[in-house]
């Protein structure tokens, strides 16, 4: 199985993909966004549909991180995200799912600034590098199911 996250922004839009076993996800690619959010959604679906066409045909969904406040309640830019998650679903056929994002673009600021100081430099990736932390936070509550799921069939305690 493999997955491409996604941070939507209004200017930028960063992607990431995981690996084929659904373990770990790195960052990509950053593509300029368009004017409206289904503007955005053609861009990465054409974009699925290029990485479909390759030699790299496996994707087996995308991951749209949901943009929410501290407290959890929505952003002015959650309405946006859902929009380009909506039309990306019916562009490309895929499963999207979104999640939680919060805090992911602090943290890839800290990881960027470890080992790049030009700020111009890390403004240039930090949308990719968002896209794989969210993604990553996706991979790992999916393993985490994943994992429940087969002990409990271990104990006889399965659904």
């Amino acid at each position: 199985m493999r997955f491409l996250g996604v941070d939507y922004g209004t200017k930028r839009i960063g992607l990431a993909l995981s690996d084929y076993s659904a373990t770990l996800a790195r960052p990509w690619q950053m593509v300029p966004a368009r004017s409206r959010p289904q503007g955005s959604a053609s861009v990465v679906a054409d974009i699925v549909t290029a990485l479909r066409a390759s030699d790299d045909p496996e994707l087996d969904g995308i991951v749209v991180g949901l943009p929410r406040r501290l407290d959890g309640t929505e952003t002015d830019q959650t309405p946006k995200v859902r929009l380009f998650v909506t039309a990306l679903s019916k562009l490309t056929a895929l499963p999207v799912e979104m999640q939680d994002e919060r805090l992911t673009s602090v943290e890839a600021e800290s990881r960027l600034a470890v080992h790049e100081r030009d700020w111009r430099k890390r403004k240039a990736q930090i949308d990719a590098v968002s896209a794989s932390i969210l993604l990553q936070d996706y991979l790992d509550a999916r393993a985490r199911v994943i994992d429940r799921r087969g002990s409990d069939d271990a104990t006889g305690h399965g659904s």
